[in-house]
């Protein structure tokens, strides 16, 4: 094998990034002319693939030619400002270019002696994201995503609650371990208690109040009921803007629940969290300093490239107690320095340099810079509630975050789970702008529609409503 396959020659180098960089560009500049979604066709995208048999070399131009032509046409833009879906933003300018870098220089994230300055950026992130949540001192690791934050909360409660659970597992555990979320949180929780070796009946979800919001008093009862029972209740998790509804659970409260039964208070704030940086909403987030230990992840609200989560907390032993596992192949020369090294200190081993997507974003950007994009798709939010009730929908849900849930108030059919599909699929089909259809409250249809991208402006909240009209038009004939 010729070696400049892998490293091409210089003259190619200067071509390839050449192409790349422009592709880029004109994606940022034009990805709002495109289709939101795709026609999906598995058959056509197969097609595309078959002469990739691996059998020759290709020329690199044209096959770095011909993945932007594919990702243009076969992908849903979630980059594009009339997706209202699942928290994925427009990435920020400043977080591409720290992604090219990092797969350029590729530290090795598992040693501290290996990658100082990347390292030492991730912790001082971790410290200053603290500082906006009220922790006085702060630990936590970048993490793959929100699942994974999610994870290690869910490993430090354990560890913290048993501390043998670490070498001995739930064996060591008198009695089944349970913890406490919202029937409206996120289902990363029951997939990280299949993981501890839990099993999802350890999850106690809890009814919500009629704003969607974990109800405290059926928290507390059912956390004496279930110590009456002989199970051993361990935590409690808050979560700061459902993904269903972007409600956000009574933080203050649940940190009272919390420290009356001595159990560990997790937040799940992976998406609005963010609203500690905006003076006017951050009162939703009263109590959040109280937490053990909450997720925060970048790729939402802060826009960076995906995926950037974090796990943050105020215990400064306990990652160390969770995740240590010493292994005499690791470097050794930062021995005897006051550092971290990630692999003893989370889940993951090696890994990418998450941090310096964030760190470069909020460096350009800083703490106003993101506040006032923060604002603009809160006020976009307010637009859409505001240009909805104008044409006849009702709002269902009642949230600061600017997250709608929505049923057609026209129809006599409009709250019914088959016609609420039919409309998203017209609006998706249409091109013209991507939204889903949840149940929320256990089982009641709406449609949503999330802001989360920094791009969004009126024209295009009234192109979504004007999709839905005509959606609305198409499903009632």
């Amino acid at each position: 094998m010729p070696a400049n396959s892998l490293l091409l020659d210089p003259e190619t180098r200067t071509k390839l990034w050449a192409q790349v960089t422009r592709a880029i560009e004109k994606y940022m500049q034009e990805v709002q002319t495109a289709r939101v979604a795709p026609e999906l066709d598995p058959e056509k995208i197969r097609a595309l693939l078959v002469p990739f048999d691996f059998a020759h070399s290709r020329d690199p131009i044209e096959t770095a030619e011909f993945m932007v032509r594919a990702l243009w046409e076969n992908q849903t833009h979630t980059p594009h400002p009339r997706y209202y879906g699942l928290f994925n933003p427009a990435p920020t300018a400043m977080g591409v270019a720290a992604d090219a870098l990092a797969a350029a220089f590729n530290p090795q994230l598992a040693a501290w002696s290996h990658s100082p300055l990347v390292i030492e950026i991730e912790q001082h992130l971790i410290r200053a994201l603290g500082r906006r949540f009220g922790f006085s001192s702060t630990d936590g690791i970048f993490c793959s995503g929100g699942a994974e934050a999610n994870h290690t909360a869910l490993l430090t409660a354990l560890t913290r609650a048993f501390p043998q659970f670490a070498s001995q597992g739930v064996r060591a555990v008198k009695g089944q371990p349970v913890f406490y979320i919202s029937a409206e949180g996120h289902h990363s929780f029951h997939k990280a208690a299949r993981l501890c070796g839990l099993g999802t009946d350890a999850v106690r979800e809890i009814p919500v109040d009629a704003n969607l919001r974990m109800d405290m008093a059926v928290l507390a009862a059912r956390i004496e009921r279930d110590r009456q029972e002989g199970f051993a209740p361990f935590m409690i998790i808050a979560t700061a803007g459902t993904t269903n509804s972007g409600v956000v659970d009574p933080i203050r409260e649940a940190a009272e629940v919390a420290r009356g039964e001595n159990l560990w208070l997790h937040v799940d704030a992976a998406w609005g969290g963010a609203a500690i940086l905006v003076d006017e909403i951050r009162p939703v987030l009263a109590g959040v300093e109280r937490a053990d230990s909450i997720t925060f992840d970048a790729h939402k609200w802060l826009s960076v490239p995906m995926g950037a989560g974090i796990y943050l907390t105020p215990h400064l032993e306990i990652l160390d107690s969770a995740f240590r596992v010493p292994a005499p192949y690791m470097p050794r020369e930062a021995a005897g320095l006051d550092v971290v090294d990630p692999c003893l200190h989370s889940i993951q081993w090696s890994r990418r340099a998450i941090g310096l997507k964030v760190f470069l974003s909020l460096a350009v950007a800083g703490w106003e810079g993101y506040a006032a994009a923060i604002r603009n798709m809160i006020s976009m939010g307010e637009l859409l509630r505001d240009r909805l009730t104008a044409a006849g929908w009702s709002i269902i849900n009642r949230t600061a975050l600017p997250l709608v849930c929505f049923v057609d108030g026209k129809s006599p059919q409009g709250r019914s789970a088959g016609y609420l599909d039919q409309i998203a699929l017209e609006v998706v089909r249409s091109g013209k702008a991507w939204i889903s259809t949840t149940r929320i409250a256990g089982g009641i249809p709406v449609l949503r529609a999330c802001i989360t991208n920094y791009r969004t402006g009126p024209e295009d909240i009234h192109a979504l409503v004007a999709a839905l009209d005509a959606a609305r038009g198409a499903a009632g004939s």
